[in-house]
């Protein structure tokens, strides 16, 4: 029989970016199902997820934050760490910005790379300063990859770019602080029902497209990727460094 207690986030204090809305919302929620206290990250209020955390008697307390000002972000981390330990960092928070590659501005490249790929980099470190100053604590971070991590996609230059870098920075850091007690791993979302894919959605053709490929049939939920937050956050996980784990609905197999 398995032990149920290595999926359970019991006593755990868990920072989650981007927690006000979509995927961010849906791990969050899940985190705190599974008994752990979340530290919700975002620009606009996260009442919303506070409700719902609520309604089953979670633990969630939110810090607003624009994550794009690094300064701040870790001024945020030290201040949160102060006031209890934090035992995962889930980098979830990010823009997409779309395109033709031929009149991409600058600003739309810059904006989602600082967001996307530099704030995650430089969180991850702050956590990790933290985190590697008691020999004796173990952390964990899961950052938010995409199937775009290992695609081209269409009209998404800067987020793709970011995606690539979110994979790559996830193996280095593994790699780097497997040895130390710190399990850096990443998920790679398929297609979800977020803010982010509502012009997708929208456009009859484009839906239409994505759904046929799609073995499951069906565009993924929020809670499909905190489920698998979870599992990444939890002891059950311990052995994995650097690891990316598609949750797609098939979408990369098929």
């Amino acid at each position: 029989m398995s032990d149920l207690s290595a999926f359970s986030l019991d006593g755990r204090r868990i920072l989650v970016t981007g927690a006000n809305t979509g995927i961010g919302q849906g791990i969050a929620v899940s985190v705190a199902r599974a008994d752990g206290a979340v530290i919700g990250v975002g620009r606009s209020p996260m009442d919303e997820t506070a409700s719902k955390i609520a309604a089953f008697g979670g633990s969630f307390a939110p810090e607003v934050c624009d994550l794009a000002n690094q300064e701040a972000a870790q001024e945020m981390l030290d201040r949160v760490w102060a006031a209890g330990p934090i035992d995962g960092l889930v980098n979830n928070a990010g823009i997409i910005r779309r395109g033709d590659a031929v009149d991409f501005s600058e600003a739309d490249w810059d904006d989602v790379m600082d967001l996307n790929l530099k704030s995650l980099f430089f969180l991850s470190q702050a956590f990790a300063r933290h985190a590697l100053a008691e020999p004796a604590r173990r952390g964990k971070i899961v950052n938010i990859a995409s199937v775009l991590s290992f695609q081209g996609g269409i009209r998404v230059a800067s987020y793709t770019a970011a995606k690539h870098g979110v994979l790559g920075v996830t193996r280095l850091l593994g790699c780097e602080w497997a040895a130390k007690g710190i399990n850096v791993n990443a998920i790679a979302p398929g297609y979800i029902e977020t803010n982010n894919t509502q012009a997708l959605r929208a456009d009859p053709d484009r839906s239409a497209a994505i759904l046929d490929r799609i073995p499951a049939g069906r565009w993924g939920a929020p809670d499909d990727i905190g489920d698998a937050a979870v599992f990444l956050l939890a002891k059950a996980s311990d052995y994995m460094h650097g690891a990316v784990i598609p949750v797609d609905g098939g979408w990369l197999a098929r």
